[in-house]
Order: C-alpha cells, then sequence, then structure tokens
C-alpha cells in the first residue's frame, strides 16, 4: 500500500509543478493586462498632457524598489554612469562638485586631473559652463554638462570667493580614471599601508603594484589594507586580490540563486605573491560587497586580522543585462558565500514589514560557523572584526558644523592667507588659528539648535495642547536654558575634533586626497591599533590560533 502512495506521488508531483507554473503565468498575464488598461484609460481620459516617458519610468522604478536598493533600471542616456560604475573612467574634468543653497560648487579638485591643473580650487561656484548658465541647476544637471568626449574643450566660469571678478577657464577634457588605490607607504619598518576605495577594473593590478613595490622598496612583511567606506565592485578583481596571498585553487567565494546559471564557484587562479605577509585588514559600517568578502575570506581562512567595525552586511549578486533601446537593468540574481559557509547579507528584503520597512537580521537568528582554524563566526550581519574598535556614539558641534560647512568655508578663506603649509605629516593648527576659527563663526553668526532642543519644542507644543504649559512653565524655561548650546565652550570641549576635522580639510586644499590620508592617519585608532598588532607576533599568532 505505502509502495502504491509513493508511486502515485511521483506521478502527481510533475502534475503539481505544472499546476503551479501554470497559475503563476497566469497572474503575471492578468495583472498586465490590468497595466495595460489603466494606462490606455490614462492617455485617452486624463485632464492633462502625459510625460509618457517619465510614468513608466517612474513605473519601473517604483516596481523595483520593493524587491531591494540594488535592483535599478538604467535608461540610455544613463549608460556613461553604468560605466564608470564598472570601470571608474569617464570623459570629464575631474573634480567632485556639491549643491550650495541654489548653485553648484567645486568641492575637491582631484590632483593631476585638468580641473586641478587648469586651476580651479575648492570652493569655487560654477556660473556658466560652455556659455549656457549653471545657476539654478542640480548637481546632476551640472555633471552631464562637465562630461564629454575627452580632448573636447570646455570652457567654465565661476565665482571664487575673495575675487571681485568672475575668472574663465578654458582647458580640454580628458579620461578621468579613478585610481582604486588611494594611497600607498610604508607607515613603520617593515609594515606597509594600502588604502583600496572600490573594486573597479585594474583594482587587482593596481593593488599589486603598490605591494610589490614596499615589498622591493621597504622590505615589508606586515600589510594594513585599508578597506574602511569601500562599497564594493567587481567581484573578479576582489578574487585576483585574495589571489595574492591565499594557495592557488583556494575557493574564496561562491554564488547561490534561484537558477543554476548564476551559481558559481570563485577560486584562486595564481600562485600567491605574498602568502607569509602578516595582513591586519581595517574595515567599517561602509565596507560593503567585494570588500566585505575580502576581509571575510581573510577571517575565514584565518590569513588577516580584521579591526574595526562591523561591515555594512550588502551578500548580494548583481548581473546586468541590457534591454531594448539601450537601457540596461541591474538585477540582483543571487547571493555571496564565503569559504565557512556563511552569507555576509545583514538585511532580509524578501520579508518586509507591514509599512514596507526591512530590518537587520537580529544576533538571536544568526548561525554559528567556524573557521579554517576552528574559531567561531556567524552569518546575517556583515563581518565582525577580531578586534572592535568603539567609535564615538552621538553627535556633538562638530556634526553641525560640518552640515553648515563651516570646516570647508574657513579652509577656503585659510587658503586664500597662506600660500603654503608644513607637510602633511607634520602640520598643525596653532592656538591662533583654533581663536580665528571661532573668530570666523562669529563672523558667520553660526549657532544650531540640538535635536533635543527641537524635540523640547514639540513637546511644549503637546504640553500647550493639553493645558499643562501654566503648570510647567518654570521646568520648561529651565530645562530650556540648560540645553541651549554656549559655543564657545563647546568649541572648547570638542577642541581635539574640531582640529581633525578641520585640519583634514585645510590639508585636501594643499595636498589633496593623498595628503588627507597621511593626516588623517596621524591619529586615527584603527590604524594605531593595526601597527601595534602587527609588532605583536605573540598576539597576533593568538588570534589567528597560529599557536
Amino acid at each position: 500500500m505505502k509502495r502504491i502512495i509513493y508511486i502515485a506521488t511521483l506521478i502527481l508531483l510533475p502534475w503539481v509543478a505544472f499546476a503551479q507554473s501554470e497559475q503563476k503565468h497566469s497572474r503575471i498575464e492578468k495583472n498586465l493586462s490590468i497595466y495595460n488598461d489603466i494606462l490606455r484609460l490614462l492617455d485617452i481620459m486624463y485632464v492633462d498632457t502625459l510625460n509618457y516617458d517619465k510614468l513608466m519610468t517612474t513605473s519601473i522604478n517604483s516596481c523595483l524598489n520593493s524587491l531591494d536598493p540594488y535592483t535599478v533600471y538604467i535608461p540610455e542616456e544613463d549608460t556613461e554612469d553604468l560605466t564608470f560604475m564598472t570601470t571608474g573612467t569617464y570623459g570629464g574634468i575631474g573634480a567632485l562638485i556639491v549643491q550650495r543653497d541654489e548653485d553648484v560648487m567645486i568641492s575637491e579638485p582631484y590632483e593631476g586631473m585638468p580641473a586641478q591643473k587648469a586651476g580651479l580650487k575648492a570652493g569655487d561656484l560654477l556660473l556658466k559652463i560652455d556659455g549656457e548658465s549653471a545657476r539654478g541647476k542640480s548637481t546632476a544637471e551640472v555633471s552631464a554638462m562637465l562630461r564629454g568626449v575627452p580632448h573636447d574643450k570646455i570652457s567654465i566660469v565661476v565665482k571664487r570667493p575673495g575675487e571681485k571678478k568672475n575668472l574663465t577657464f578654458e582647458f580640454e577634457r580628458e579620461k578621468i580614471q579613478i585610481n582604486p588605490v588611494s594611497y600607498v607607504g610604508c607607515v613603520a619598518p617593515g609594515i606597509g599601508y594600502i588604502k583600496l576605495t572600490e573594486f573597479t577594473e585594474n583594482a587587482a593590478s593596481e593593488f599589486k603594484n603598490g605591494v610589490k613595490d614596499m615589498v622591493n622598496q621597504d622590505q615589508i612583511n606586515s600589510l594594513i589594507i585599508d578597506l574602511r567606506d569601500n562599497g564594493g565592485g567587481i567581484i573578479e578583481e576582489a578574487v585576483k586580490i585574495l589571489s595574492m596571498f591565499v594557495p592557488k585553487g583556494t575557493e574564496v567565494v561562491s554564488t547561490k540563486g534561484k537558477i543554476p546559471q548564476v551559481e558559481t564557484s570563485y577560486k584562486t587562479l595564481t600562485d600567491p605573491l605574498f602568502p607569509d605577509m602578516k595582513v591586519a585588514v581595517l574595515v567599517n559600517r561602509f565596507s560593503a560587497s567585494a570588500a566585505e568578502i575580502v576581509a571575510g575570506v581573510f577571517q575565514d581562512l584565518d590569513h588577516g586580522v580584521l579591526i574595526g567595525e562591523r561591515t555594512f552586511g550588502k551578500g548580494l549578486v548583481q548581473n546586468i543585462r541590457p534591454l531594448s533601446y539601450g537601457g540596461n537593468l541591474k538585477l540582483t540574481t543571487a547571493k555571496y558565500y564565503i569559504p565557512s559557509g556563511r552569507c555576509i547579507q545583514a538585511i532580509d528584503y524578501s520579508h518586509r514589514n507591514e509599512d514596507g520597512s526591512v530590518g537587520r537580521v537580529p544576533d538571536s537568528l544568526t548561525t554559528v560557523f567556524l573557521t579554517k582554524r576552528g574559531r567561531e563566526v556567524r552569518d546575517g550581519g556583515g563581518v565582525s572584526p577580531d578586534i572592535e574598535v568603539k567609535q564615538p556614539e552621538g553627535i556633538n558641534i562638530c556634526y553641525y558644523l560640518f552640515v553648515e560647512n563651516m570646516f570647508f568655508d574657513y579652509a577656503t578663506e585659510y587658503c586664500q592667507r597662506h600660500p603654503s603649509i608644513a607637510p602633511a605629516q607634520e602640520f598643525t593648527l596653532t592656538d591662533e588659528d583654533f581663536a580665528d576659527f571661532e573668530a570666523f563663526l562669529t563672523k558667520k553668526e553660526f549657532t544650531y539648535q540640538t535635536q533635543t532642543a527641537s524635540y523640547l519644542e514639540s513637546l511644549k507644543d503637546l504640553i500647550k495642547f493639553e493645558q499643562l504649559d501654566s503648570i510647567a512653565a518654570n521646568e520648561l524655561k529651565a530645562l530650556e536654558e540648560k540645553i541651549k548650546p554656549n559655543i564657545s565652550e563647546e568649541l572648547k570641549r570638542n577642541r581635539k575634533e574640531i582640529e581633525e576635522m578641520l585640519g583634514s580639510e585645510i590639508i585636501k586644499r594643499y595636498y589633496y586626497q593623498k595628503g588627507d590620508i597621511i593626516y588623517t592617519l596621524r591619529t586615527n585608532k584603527d590604524f594605531s591599533e593595526a601597527k601595534e598588532l602587527l609588532n605583536d607576533e605573540k598576539r597576533y599568532k593568538k588570534i589567528l590560533n597560529m599557536n
């Protein structure tokens, strides 16, 4: 009897699968028919003229937004942005721009690129580009105006703080290749440092050249790999970098999805160049995707020590598929798994709350996995460091100074008065500089309302609504005075952090990104922890279970 039931079940299964497939296609056809009817009625009867391209793009984007943030439609006109995402290359002037009120200004020209070589500076307000006004436009619109074919001439008119007349710059656009390795240097006897900002094309070759130079010139035997704020990129570049450290043929990452075509196993293809190199990897909450994979592989294979904060938790794979009329769809097709078997994805987009929101996987629902030498690690929440470095929590006056552009504007004025400054590794702000900054804030009439004060205003409205204001008036007034910021006192209390942030903004004006890295590393806790660890052989081996 059991055998008969078993055979009957086997016969029934294909029919169940077929029925489910038919039901799915029926639902798709039904909803497409409804959608088509809605569009036809809008076209015929809607009171105003419709922008069909905008309507359809909004519809597509709304649909994709309900899935995850990484599945996106890229229309034909944005193909250049797609090229930049994967290669780090575009035709333009090589400068960061930011919105300032109704206008757009240069925030940072890249060293050695057309804007910097032509003389454009941070703080320059963009007025005209090739004769067309840039005023009142968004950063996206201005960015499109600045980009173009390499070697085409461009004319830019700017208003520069401190200059009475507008300035005109004429030069050629160039092919802008952003180097994914922003800094390489020997930071202590035997210890090298390399900052990798993204995993675009050539990231692995730039990484290899940087490390080889330090090995040959400085005889380093230890390496700090800085992956903080690295948002990821091309997985193949990450695998190439891992191949420089771990044995040939090692599986470092695999992908699993709905269909077999997206399931892949990535193994190292070459013999390692630096197999005996001691490694410390710096990570933070903004290290994502390929950066997390590299960090996670070093951890899972017990080949390096992770230092910093828990990473972002993006373990989703995106593929780009061409669409008709020149568009593209970047869609999530699988999840990444690293050698211990864990997935680093921290957010479950497939199970949303009733309000559409999503949350991180609770620690209580994560699973324990083991590294190569038996250390416990967990899935479902990014990659946790072996050495956690606590970061300051909460906000203080520095936050308000930053969002109100006080650091940026003071640095602009500072550069007008100081043609040169000490090298990045030596530069410090003096007492006179700090006093001058405080005077600058007074001149700008800088003030701010704390988040606490904002909530107090809401509380006062509620108290008044409930007619309790008369009995609570004295207490409210006393609290209001208590939390009112004293700018001078707050500046003194947070002087160290203010000097670090202000000094960083000033350094960038003279020594650009490399100088800023040199300057900030001087006081960075993650970096200091890494140097101490790599100088302590016994502790390094203990963390990795090498004893």
